[in-house]
């Protein structure tokens, strides 16, 4: 059920900066805040959860450099259509495209909220005595921790060593930072996710659904220890999720990802995107979904820009695999009628799209197309804590007080796709089972490098072994900040 919470409500007041093209730290409002006022704690956290909708975060940018990089997905819309995502998606991208330099702003106004938060806290802390009012600064302030860590997460996957930016520093301040190694940034992750899981509730009341707890803190950081190689910390992380008795898959792999079926009992962590229920005006959506809309579609709010549609790769992928139930609903093709009754006119100009954020049109109200402005972006799902756990144990992690084996935490995912149990399974049975699970949610370009496949997989791309695996820092960056040093092979 779609719930309009308090994370839809407060929007981020922005300008831009010489610096790092970002928002300068701290225009969240802060001037005449009353800070011995409770209800005003939540201010600046629902500034940085707004941030989180940054087109640059989570829509273009995002499925350009976190997807259509991988074997999953092709560039889509028409082949004339934006030359600096095809550049993307043939691996000859340079640091001066767009997109890239897009991405990087994005995470970086993030940061900048998050950090804008958590400095005032201390404010918040001094101002009130209250024991209980107390407990809410410090969950707030986890929650800005948690957003602030997702965010670096982000960069350090995408470019490596990148400025760690963890206070509100004027422009000159920002202009002087030198990079920090991936060991650092990832060492900063988990502080930050310490900081959250010890202050975070375990859930909140319906009303406030997809806020983020302290599950959510402890599956961001098993992901983050995952690419760090920490094996025993993402087996017990993990474990504890799954011993929390709190989650499990949902039995319709379509409704996983239904409007009706956001912030369920499978979600660890999405990304709010809202209309409010409007069809015109000021709404906290996000255009995730939008831009990978059926090209070419009818009526307007069955249609958006076509950008990433799966790959031959990847139907063939589920083909081998003799799957049903993902595909039926991870490919959404051309000349189909959907089981909610919409027509995909067999005219689109692609032959597939991404079914994953398919939004039936009753839902797109908006005056101006809005085809899945409605559309949460998933994040974080239980199914990848079950995975994350089993490739833990392959590695050498110690079994945790679920009991559950590798095998057996893969062979729940596979249950709910009606696919043959496994007796034993090997680490790639487990990456293959992620790349069926997640496709299309902007995973598995990360998996192919963090596992050593992106160079054999990706070479009919274009990929090349020690440059692709990150991306260039943009170039504008450098010219502000002429501190920042090039990755190798740009």
């Amino acid at each position: 059920m779609k719930r309009y919470i308090f994370i839809l409500l407060t929007l981020i007041a922005t300008s831009c900066s010489d610096f790092l093209n970002i928002r300068p730290e701290g225009t969240t409002p802060a001037e005449g805040i009353d800070y011995s006022k409770a209800e005003n704690i939540f201010k600046p956290v629902s500034a940085a959860y707004a941030s989180l909708r940054s087109g640059n975060a989570h829509s273009f940018p995002y499925i350009c450099m976190f997807e259509i990089t991988s074997d999953n997905a092709d560039k889509g819309s028409s082949p004339e259509d934006n030359p600096s995502a095809q550049a993307i998606d043939n691996f000859t991208y340079d640091a001066s495209n767009y997109i890239v330099n897009d991405l990087w702003t994005g995470y970086y106004s993030i940061i900048s909220a998050a950090n804008n938060a958590i400095s005032q806290m201390p404010l918040f802390r001094e101002a009130i005595q209250n024991a209980e009012t107390r407990v809410n600064i410090d969950r707030c302030e986890g929650e800005a921790r948690t957003i602030r860590a997702y965010a670096y997460f982000n960069l350090v996957r995408a470019f490596g060593r990148v400025p760690l930016v963890d206070a509100v520093l004027s422009s000159e301040e920002l202009a002087s930072l030198k990079q920090a190694e991936a060991a650092e940034i990832y060492d900063f992750i988990a502080e930050d996710l310490d900081y959250a899981v010890s202050v975070l509730p375990v859930s909140y009341p319906k009303s406030d659904a997809g806020r983020i707890t302290v599950y959510t803190a402890k599956a961001l950081k098993a992901k983050a220890m995952m690419y760090a190689g920490q094996w025993n910390e993402v087996a017990a992380l993990a474990d504890d999720i799954i011993t929390s008795g709190r989650f499990g898959l949902l039995a319709d792999f379509r409704e996983v990802f239904s409007i009706d079926g956001e912030n369920s009992k499978e979600s660890l962590f999405e990304i709010q995107s809202s209309t409010l229920g409007n069809i015109m005006g000021d709404a906290p959506y996000l255009e995730y979904a939008y831009v990978q809309g059926p090209r070419g579609n009818s009526p307007a709010n069955l249609q958006g820009w076509g950008f990433c549609t799966p790959s031959e790769d990847l139907i063939a992928f589920y083909r081998l695999r003799n799957e049903v139930v993902r595909p039926a609903t991870t490919l959404l093709y051309r000349g189909t009628i959907t089981p909610e009754g919409d027509e995909i006119l067999s005219t689109c100009t692609n032959p597939v799209y991404n079914g994953k954020c398919y939004t039936p049109s009753y839902y797109n109200n908006w005056s101006y197309n809005g085809y899945g402005f409605d559309h949460n972006v998933r994040i974080l799902r239980y199914s990848d804590v079950l995975l994350m756990y089993a490739e833990a144990l392959l590695n050498g992690a110690v079994p945790g007080k679920s009991g559950l084996s590798a095998a057996d935490a893969v062979n729940i995912v596979r249950d709910r796709a009606q696919l043959q149990r496994l007796s034993g399974v090997t680490l790639q049975d487990v990456w293959d089972e992620r790349r069926a699970e997640f496709a299309m949610e902007e995973d598995r370009f990360f998996d192919l490098v963090r596992t050593g496949q992106a160079a054999s997989v990706l070479a009919g791309k274009g990929y090349v072994e020690g440059k692709n695996n990150l991306f260039p820092i943009p170039a504008n960056q450098r010219q502000l900040n002429p501190n920042l040093e090039q990755n190798p092979g740009y």
